[in-house]
């Protein structure tokens, strides 16, 4: 007899996953987030794949990874009780930056339940994607 694996949730209702690259491992991820946070990140991941022909998609520290095989990843997004963070590695490049939080050169938005801006998420993802990334894709 087979059971059922109840996913864990980490703090804020994140997902625990494994590390793993394509589609596949993002969707599982997406299905696995709670409540109103699935519903954008579901929409962020279709904002990506729209804006990004052949993006590359994987999962890494409990988020979800988007990036451009051989010049790395250029976002991500991680759920957190009140929002999901989407990250813009290089997002201090990005014309205008997001005004989120800021590391070195990352960019951060949080999106809530009701205000994603898709005309301006989808600005930033392509020129995020355009320029290199961080790490390897």
């Amino acid at each position: 007899m087979t059971h059922a694996t109840k996913q864990v949730l980490l703090a804020g209702g994140n997902p625990q996953a494994a590390k793993a690259d394509g589609d596949a491992a993002v969707q599982a991820y997406i299905s696995a987030i709670p409540d109103w946070r699935r519903d954008v990140a579901r929409h962020v991941d279709e904002l990506v794949t729209r804006a990004v022909p052949g993006v590359h998609k994987g999962v890494r520290w409990n988020s979800a990874m988007y990036g451009m095989k051989g010049q790395g990843w250029f976002l991500s997004f991680h759920v957190f009780t009140k929002y999901v963070k989407v990250t813009f590695f290089k997002g201090t490049s990005l014309k205008p930056a997001p005004l989120g939080g800021t590391a070195k050169e990352a960019r951060w938005v949080d999106i809530r339940e009701d205000d994603l801006d898709e005309a301006q998420l989808t600005k930033w993802i392509r020129q995020a994607a355009a320029m290199p990334g961080w790490g390897k894709s």
